[in-house]
């Protein structure tokens, strides 16, 4: 039974995890007959969005606490957390993967990762342990492992996609309902909401990527 770590950025897709995202990427480890370790950094959000408004909410809300929503309390801390620890990891989109995990929805191409998001997904690809990353995510993994030229997917937005490739990623686009496998370095990724008009059409993309990480983890 493979282990797959779960990066979660908070609770909600305009300032943390995107929910549809993390839970449909859930379900399919947990039907693949993975062992999930939810883990997020220990810090503030960069900022609290009202869903219902669509506007700051005017307050403060830490990371790993709101993650826990998602992870029904079964959370770490992911600094306490080592590649030899895991199989695989996945990290979901929604905004806070480019808010909390790193800064790239302010900073683009100039963007900086969260130092144990960043030592850990350094440490997987070094130990040759698979990387699934969904959404806007695969601007972390850019950001982070740039220097080997992952070949990645966002979808088909090209405004984006330069941006990753600025950081060093090579950009494939990619139907929302497919998934982009970089077999030599083990990174897989999928458009989900970055496209996706249906929680189905986001389910059919991250069914696969699930499936090739835990396929590239020895599941």
């Amino acid at each position: 039974m493979v282990k797959i770590g779960v990066v979660l950025s908070g609770c909600g897709v305009n300032d943390g995890a995107e929910i549809h995202e993390s839970v449909i990427a859930l379900l399919a480890l947990d039907r693949a007959g993975a062992t999930v370790v939810f883990m997020a950094p220990n810090k503030d959000q960069m900022d609290v969005v009202d869903h219902l408004a669509g506007e700051p909410a005017g307050e403060s809300r830490n990371v790993l606490v709101e993650s826990a929503r998602i992870a029904r309390g079964e959370i770490v801390d992911v600094a306490t957390v080592q590649a030899a620890d895991l199989d695989g990891v996945i990290v979901p989109g929604g905004f806070g993967a480019a808010k909390n995990l790193c800064n790239f929805a302010t900073q683009g191409d100039g963007c900086e990762a969260d130092p144990d998001v960043a030592r850990l997904l350094v440490d997987m690809h070094g130990a040759r342990k698979p990387i699934g990353a969904i959404c806007i995510a695969p601007a972390l993994v850019a950001r982070v492992l740039g220097e080997h030229k992952p070949t990645l997917t966002i979808g088909t937005d090209a405004g984006t996609a330069g941006a990753l490739e600025k950081m060093g990623a090579r950009h494939q686009d990619c139907a929302v309902q497919d998934c982009v496998v970089d077999a030599e370095k083990k990174i897989v990724t999928t458009p989900a909401y970055m496209l996706a008009g249906s929680i189905k059409e986001a389910a059919d993309g991250i069914e696969k990527l699930v499936g090739e990480v835990v396929r590239l983890a020895g599941g």
